[in-house]
């Protein structure tokens, strides 16, 4: 009986890799929070090279970072840096360092609903709230009422930002209710009065955006906050690569990090790097 390809070249002490996709076509997965801002590039971009396929999906950060390990996309995006873990799975798969490219950046987000009286809190009243310790808005100064609490599942990359940023690296309560995506989270938030989620700047919609309190001073996550520094809970989103980018792939980065690429950035609600 003939040997498969696959079992010849494990034989020779090689391994067949998958590939991530067909000619002509780049995938690109993971980040919820940089969904929609990829789904507008490839938009854009297949308009320009319309011999050009761009897939984009989501599932989380860490989703993403792990398809690229794997071979099944070309493109992982994320709103967190990848972890040590992950860069040496990728490293010893391909023996090659990933490539990182800072495409936009964002203001980590915490959304209350448009009824709530509340305009702005400080970290450390946000660590409090979704740690648990505080459970109802009077203790920060809201109705007399207890907090609703919606968070993001620990693929995504913006939960662990706010684990790592807000909580200082502690649990969330267990009281906080799990929704696949941002925009969940905005839905949940709208609906419910009482209500607190998180996000990427460009979702709030049909919500109140919290501004973070920073003693005296109160910063919203604005273009100019964001840049600055000032707003504290800054973010940079990123496409990795498994290695230096060519063909169709690194057209597509080139045309995200573009002046046209970057107008789409502040149109969809993020800011750009450039």
């Amino acid at each position: 009986m003939k040997k498969t390809l696959r079992s010849s070249l494990v034989a020779l002490g090689l391994t067949l890799l998958p590939l991530a996709a067909q000619a002509g076509t780049v995938t690109v997965k993971g980040s919820d929070t940089m969904v929609i801002l990829a789904q507008r590039w490839a938009e854009a971009f297949m308009k320009k090279n319309p011999s050009m396929k761009i897939q984009v999906t989501g599932g989380g950060s860490g989703t993403g970072l792990a398809a690229l390990q794997n071979g099944t996309t070309d493109i992982a995006m994320s709103s967190r840096e990848m972890k040590e873990a992950e860069e040496e799975k990728l490293r010893a798969r391909y023996n090659t360092p990933p490539t990182q490219f800072s495409v936009a950046k964002d203001g980590v987000t915490f959304y209350v609903n448009e009824a709530n009286k509340l305009d702005a809190l400080t970290v450390e009243q946000l660590k409090d709230i979704y740690l648990g310790d505080t459970t109802s808005w009077k203790a920060v100064g809201g109705a007399d009422a207890p907090i609703v609490l919606y968070s993001r599942e620990n693929s995504s990359g913006t939960y662990v930002f706010v684990k790592d940023t807000v909580l200082g690296g502690d649990d969330f309560a267990s009281a906080a209710q799990t929704l696949p995506g941002t925009a969940a989270v905005v839905n949940a938030v709208s609906k419910e009065k009482n209500g607190i989620g998180y996000g990427g700047a460009a979702y709030a919609k049909g919500i109140k955006e919290l501004k973070v309190k920073k003693g005296n001073e109160a910063f919203a996550p604005t273009a100019e906050n964001v840049k600055s520094g000032k707003y504290p809970l800054s973010r940079d989103l990123f496409f990795y690569l498994r290695n230096k980018p060519s063909g169709d792939v690194k057209a597509f980065i080139d045309f995200a990090l573009s002046a046209e690429g970057q107008a789409i950035v502040t149109q969809v609600g993020y800011f750009p790097v450039k």
